[in-house]
């Protein structure tokens, strides 16, 4: 086998000095198209890699951000990646993406293996059965730069990038309202998260505000899965017979509730209303289509990576709150469309 090429080597090749080569291998702008077009053909051509331990060694510096994730199928928490993605990538950063698979513990050593891998700093979203974040306290006080996203702790004074859940499900129990329904149950997620306060909250404020009686046994709290969603549509059905309409936490759980409603033969959306909430792409396949909300899963990522970048670089970061809201878009589709009332989407 022959040795690993170097940066020198290919400079060599090239007739181009190592930093010239260097730059133009990280694209930088003030390299020419040209220079930059011969360098990179080159390196593809003969199997150059760039050694990132040495980068790393050589600038005292870790070129690698830890991402921790809940679970990567689910379409939101996929977005979000492709937006931390898009930002680190340009800043000559990779991505070392993990998952807890919705379980504390290998949530924690997640977290031990970014330290061990010298990560420049973690973005994550803790899972469902996370309740403190002590845990997190081990990169913290290394001096690692954390940013937490959609579920996020309030015991962890760092920056939080959050949907803005509350005035979502206001709005679309307000719509269900409009549509008229009447009876409108909530399977909501884990109580601890801060996700299923807030949406419970927006919930209970849109039938306050329509003066509909708020019933406690409406609302139901579920693991953030479809079996769930089917067991819990169950038991709402059999325990409330006169439910009209069930909002869900999020789309598994709503599709778990489509899955009973049609096998007991309940028809939606003349029998019972579902609407869910982060517009998987199923969502929108689905008969009927689902009402749901497009948390801006992209757009939360790209903020999260932006605001990570700037606190390894020492960089001010323009507002002083710790709390940063990305607004989602609530989606009118018929799942939610009463006796086939028009809608606008």
């Amino acid at each position: 086998m022959g040795k690993n090429l170097t940066l020198k080597d290919l400079a060599q090749k090239l007739g181009l000095s190592t930093s010239t080569v260097s730059r133009a291998l990280q694209n930088n702008p003030a390299i020419s198209d040209d220079t930059r077009l011969r360098v990179n053909k080159l390196a593809k051509k003969i199997g150059y890699y760039p050694d990132a331990l040495a980068k790393s060694l050589k600038n005292k510096k870790s070129y690698t951000i830890g991402v921790i994730v809940p679970e990567i199928s689910h379409f939101f928490f996929s977005s979000v990646i492709d937006g931390i993605e898009d930002v680190t990538y340009k800043d000559g950063y990779t991505i070392l993406v993990t998952k807890s698979n919705e379980d504390f513990e290998r949530e924690v050593l997640n977290l031990e293996s970014l330290i061990s891998n010298r990560v420049a700093g973690v973005i994550a979203s803790i899972s469902q059965n996370t309740k403190t974040g002590k845990h997190f306290y081990n990169i913290i006080n290394r001096g690692i730069p954390l940013v937490l996203f959609d579920r996020v702790l309030d015991d962890l004074d760092v920056h939080k990038i959050v949907g803005d859940d509350f005035e979502k499900v206001y709005e679309m129990v307000n719509h269900l309202i409009d549509s008229g329904y009447q009876n409108i149950a909530y399977l909501a997620g884990p109580s601890h998260l801060n996700i299923t306060m807030n949406r419970v909250d927006g919930y209970k404020k849109a039938l306050i505000d329509n003066n509909i009686e708020l019933m406690d046994g409406l609302i139901m709290n579920v693991n953030l899965n479809e079996n769930d969603g089917f067991e819990g549509a169950k038991t709402l059905i059999r325990e409330f017979p006169k439910i009209d309409a069930i909002c869900c936490v999020n789309d598994p759980v709503a599709l778990g509730v489509y899955k009973y409603l049609n096998k007991v033969g309940i028809k939606i959306p003349d029998k019972v209303g579902v609407t869910g909430f982060s517009n998987n792409p199923s969502s929108e396949t689905i008969n009927p289509p689902m009402t749901t909300v497009d948390q801006q899963g992209y757009k939360m990522g790209r903020k999260a990576a932006k605001i990570l970048l700037q606190k390894i670089n020492n960089e001010s970061i323009d507002s002083l709150d710790k709390i940063h809201i990305i607004e989602g878009k609530l989606i009118i589709r018929d799942s939610s469309r009463k006796n086939n009332l028009e809608f606008n989407s």
